[in-house]
């Protein structure tokens, strides 16, 4: 739910249709990679929430955690200034790609969201 920060593309435009592809893989790489962190972090300041909230005050000092927003930020508005220099390009397969993996991703947030609402109609139904 990080928005992108804005990065001009005007330095990939003398990129190839290549190169631009291997500089969007290794930021996404490192996009994925910061995600995982920054979720890793969320859930462990979760737990620690509830463990000092019910428990033991001083776990709360256990939340302050390395935030990766505004990397990860950055590499999204990367990843937006390379589209943009793909579609200048003219960079067909490369645009084909990305639009697929875009349907792919928007599937895989749909199915989340019907687990997700199955789990609490469950919950819903135990506690009625």
């Amino acid at each position: 739910k990080i928005s992108a920060t804005y990065v001009s593309p005007m330095q990939y435009r003398e990129y190839s249709c290549k190169q631009i592809r291997m500089e969007m893989q290794r930021v996404n790489r490192k996009l994925m990679e910061l995600a995982q962190v920054q979720q890793s972090e969320a859930d462990g300041d979760g737990v620690a929430l509830g463990v000092g909230l019910v428990l033991f005050w001083p776990a709360l000092f256990f939340m302050i955690g390395e935030d990766k927003e505004e990397e990860i930020a950055g590499l999204k508005g990367q990843y937006e200034a390379l589209e943009v220099v793909a579609i200048e390009n003219s960079c067909e397969d490369l645009l084909n790609e990305i639009e697929k993996s875009k349907e792919r991703q928007l599937q895989k947030q749909k199915e989340l969201l019907e687990k997700q609402k199955e789990i609490s109609n469950k919950e819903l139904d135990q506690n009625l």
